[in-house]
């Protein structure tokens, strides 16, 4: 066993080695017109580099989901409104839990961004030059020939939040947004996007101008949410309102997952569950969820928990910002005891915001947790139902409960579960698909 992993162990370097020496750069994206790297926002090929306190990727991991509290009071204000011209609809936010980010050019020559991937959120926005409290890469307008600034008299200036538009007149269609201690103005201007070999001309977003608080994306981000102004409703026909992507795991060094758009490319089989839509939250992809197994037992709780009503937007979402699935308070104490019931014969202790850690020796008792949708069961891989301390000592249930202190029930699918799964949406056959794919 031993000579088999130092043999394993060379050959890695091996590859590494030779990868270098003929100049290959294992980080530089490959030619593929319908893929996009996705990669974690901490990773060896990221351009974003950790606090220095978080010396370990899982101790990110714990940092990061310590802000999903901040994330789920956001997707709790997803609210939209029966009629845009009275009060515009809700979108263009995130809190700082930038996980996975993709290579995009913005402009006319383009100009490289890694920006976030959330699909969560409709619009898109970046950094400019000449913001205030941005990062160090902002996007040049002057250097763009095909940028050009939208003023209040056009419909996109409409759907924005936190617009701040003359009375009478026109102006530049400007709007403020805040959030976990961060806000950040920004106006709405358009240019093209290339996404691999695609380019999407005029293309909506907001252009950060001023930045207070540290939650705002280095390098902005991209909305891949259901709104009027996220990138399905903008590409039109292009991507025929599909998409894909696979996460990578966290633990990934210098391999990244994909982002696949429109049908081309895209699984011939897989398993897939009835796509819903909330008109209360119209920008998140909702789902039939109908239970949990923990091992081969599917845990008991009222129905109501899980229950989707598009009245009132409660029910359960797949979503790419969110870290770690997120379960509404009774349903996850009753998952959380049959687990540690299962695992028996140990003290189980906290770290962060999970709390059920356990002694990694008993790591071999930890019984499977199956997600059941309608027309669906996903059985989680270990690495999608565990994660272990720095030290390697301990091991912990990678769920927790929901913060009590948003207004609807909302259980959330993160995107630590979704690792090396190819979630596929198809907002016009209203279907979501899972297939198993190892993207790392």
């Amino acid at each position: 066993m031993e000579a088999k992993l130092a043999t394993t162990i060379i050959l890695i370097f091996s590859v590494i080695w030779l990868m270098r020496v003929n100049g290959i750069d294992p980080c530089a994206s490959q030619a593929d017109n319908s893929d996009l790297n996705v990669i974690p926002i901490y990773s060896k090929c990221s351009p974003f580099k950790p606090p220095k306190s978080d010396s370990s990727w899982d101790n990110r991991i714990i940092n990061m989901a310590s802000k999903d509290p901040l994330r789920f009071k956001y997707l709790s204000t997803l609210v939209g409104q029966k009629t845009v011209s009275t009060a515009p609809i809700a979108s263009g936010q995130t809190f700082n839990i930038g996980n996975y980010v993709v290579r995009v050019k913005l402009g006319t020559p383009g100009q490289l961004l890694f920006m976030v991937l959330d699909t969560s959120t409709d619009e898109a926005f970046v950094p400019c030059s000449g913001c205030t409290g941005c990062s160090d890469t902002t996007f040049s307008p002057k250097a763009s020939t095909s940028y050009g600034p939208l003023d209040c008299s056009v419909p996109q200036c409409g759907q924005v939040r936190g617009l701040s538009c003359p009375a009478t007149g026109t102006g530049a269609c400007s709007f403020n947004q805040s959030y976990a201690g961060s806000s950040f103005s920004a106006t709405l201007v358009q240019d093209s996007l290339r996404l691999a070999t695609d380019v999407i001309p005029n293309y909506s977003f907001g252009c950060v101008n001023a930045i207070t608080g540290a939650s705002v994306p280095a390098q902005g981000l991209l909305g891949l949410g259901r709104g009027p102004l996220s990138l399905l409703s903008q590409s039109g026909s292009n991507y025929s309102g599909i998409f894909s992507y696979c996460l990578p795991s966290f633990k990934s060094y210098y391999f990244s997952g994909s982002l696949k758009l429109g049908p081309v490319g895209q699984p011939k089989s897989i398993r897939t569950t009835p796509l819903l839509r909330s008109p209360h939250r119209p920008s998140l992809y909702y789902v039939n969820f109908t239970g949990i197994s923990v091992g081969r037992v599917l845990v008991p709780f009222p129905s109501e928990y899980l229950g989707f009503n598009p009245n009132t937007g409660s029910g359960t979402i797949i979503d790419s910002g969110t870290v770690i699935t997120r379960f509404v308070e009774p349903v996850y104490n009753a998952v959380r005891e049959e687990f540690r019931k299962q695992v028996g014969g140990t003290t189980f202790t906290s770290i962060g915001a999970f709390d059920t850690c356990f002694v990694k020796t008993y790591e071999t008792l930890a019984p499977p947790i199956t997600l059941h949708f309608e027309g669906l069961d996903l059985k989680l891989p270990l690495e999608n139902s565990l994660i272990h301390s720095s030290a390697g000592s301990l091991a912990c249930l990678a769920m927790a409960a929901a913060p009590d202190n948003v207004n609807s029930v909302l259980n959330v699918i993160a995107n630590f579960q979704q690792q090396n799964l190819r979630i596929l949406f198809d907002t016009v056959n209203n279907k979501v698909g899972i297939a198993r794919e190892v993207c790392n």
